[in-house]
């Protein structure tokens, strides 16, 4: 006996990455230039971390194609693990960029007389990349609460305002100083902002395919909910994951006293017991067994 969540809105999402994926490509031709142009390294991380964010869109949003396909007998589930895929994705790339920047600050820091950088247009270049960002920003913002994948895409969409940000500030420090390794230095600090939100996106990847409950979701509060509904004495084999961000799944025997089999309310039971796990858990998909008391067999060992 269960109820099926309703899928997420996997259109709005893809038209969204679509319309973002736009913007970041757009703008990452104009830093590229604007990099060869000014001789400018973080204005050229910077554009490297746009390539990389349009790539990662591109797999987020074939992702959320995949993810919107159906189940099937054999996929019984759907594709929504695709979401988290794309995410893993995501995080992997994001570490090799913060790498390969990292290792061309310190390079350019070692030897700040052998690179010559404009800052007049390293200023127009990045502006257009904040402002870029700033639209993609606010165009994820609300879906990236109910997609993993989303979810990635939007960490690197604010990476890369951040790091628009950062080659601002150096090209101002280059413009009114002279002084060159502020560029070097703005890029290493691009590759120190990126390695968090990777770690970060990776703990949520592993703890998803690790089946772990969703952060903030407490086993023990949930039995108590459970415990309370009228003619439940007991609950066991308890669990709770989630198939992407925002899709948790709960399973769990339900032990009702005997009453309630003899007078046929175990349809009632069961209705209160989904509308509480929707109502106080956001749990829209869950699954249990009715179980009548003195006759539910138990596995202590390996169960909640």
């Amino acid at each position: 006996m269960h109820d099926h969540a309703p899928g997420i809105r996997g259109a709005d999402s893809r038209r969204l990455l679509a319309i973002s994926l736009s913007l970041t490509a757009a703008v990452f031709f104009v830093q590229l230039v604007g990099a060869l142009v000014s001789g400018s390294l973080a204005l050229l991380a910077d554009a490297v971390h746009m390539l990389t964010d349009a790539v990662a869109l591109v797999v987020a949003l074939v992702a959320s194609a995949v993810a919107a396909r159906p189940a099937d007998d054999r996929r019984t589930y759907g594709y929504r693990r695709a979401e988290v895929l794309g995410a893993l994705v995501n995080a992997v790339i994001l570490i090799v960029l913060s790498v390969s920047v990292a290792v061309e600050g310190v390079r350019r820091l070692l030897r700040p007389d052998a690179y010559e950088v404009e800052g007049g247009w390293m200023v127009v270049v990045a502006l257009v990349g904040l402002v870029a960002n700033a639209v993609s920003l606010w165009l994820l913002s609300a879906a990236q609460r109910h997609s993993l994948n989303v979810r990635g895409a939007y960490l690197e969409v604010l990476g890369d305002l951040v790091g628009s940000v950062l080659v601002i500030a150096a090209a101002v420090v280059i413009l009114t100083t002279g002084w060159a390794p502020a560029d070097a230095i703005a890029s290493l600090a691009i590759a120190v902002l990126i390695v968090p939100r990777a770690v970060a996106l990776l703990r949520e990847v592993v703890g998803v395919l690790s089946e772990s409950a969703p952060a903030g979701t407490s086993v023990a509060a949930i039995r108590s909910h459970l415990l309370a509904a009228p003619g439940v004495a007991d609950v066991h084999d308890v669990h709770v994951w989630q198939l992407t961000r925002g899709a948790p799944v709960f399973t769990a025997h339900v032990v009702v006293s005997p009453d309630v089999v003899a007078e046929g309310r175990s349809a009632a039971v069961l209705r209160d017991l989904q509308e509480c796990l929707a109502d106080h858990f956001d749990v829209a998909h869950s699954t249990f067994q009715i179980e009548e008391a003195g006759h539910a067999d138990r596995d202590d060992g390996q169960h909640a």
